[in-house]
């Protein structure tokens, strides 16, 4: 990270996220969309996580799959457009990085996973995304936009 790169770790975890390969788990494919983004994740997931405790759950993919959806119609509806999307599996989970065009970061108003009250204006998926992951860390860029990486848990 330069120094003109700002990042914020959400305080309800605080372990580092785990080292990964910077080598993508596959090909990067052109994703466009939400749904393009789930098949993605739900194919590699199937074809290639493994833990000592067996396959994820459909519950953790599930979950995993809401996280993706929230992330990448986030930057699409409010970050200017989807820039990069990166799928990286480590031995807990699958870590997401969503990078889109504005530096408006996701206001965390609510705290770790509580949802906004019905009169308010804000919507769930933040609030989701902080719930269901283990680590949410948004990183500016100098060059413009953000990125934001997640750590979903499937074990």
């Amino acid at each position: 990270m330069t120094p003109t790169e700002r990042h914020r770790l959400t305080d309800h975890d605080t372990a580092p996220v785990p080292e990964v390969s910077t080598r993508p788990a596959r090909p990067p494919l052109a994703i466009t969309t939400a749904a393009a983004a789930r098949r993605r994740v739900r194919a590699l997931v199937a074809e290639r996580w493994r833990s000592p405790a067996g396959a994820a759950s459909e519950e953790a993919v599930v979950d995993l799959l809401l996280v993706v959806s929230e992330l990448v119609t986030n930057a699409i509806r409010h970050g200017g457009g989807l820039a990069a999307f990166d799928v990286h599996l480590t031995p807990v989970g699958v870590l997401l990085s969503v990078r889109d065009h504005s530096a408006a970061v996701p206001v965390d108003l609510h705290g770790h996973g509580a949802l906004p009250r019905a009169h308010e204006g804000n919507g769930y998926g933040w609030p989701l995304i902080n719930r269901l992951s283990r680590q949410v860390r948004v990183v500016h860029h100098a060059a413009g936009g953000k990125t934001i990486t997640v750590l979903v848990p499937l074990t």
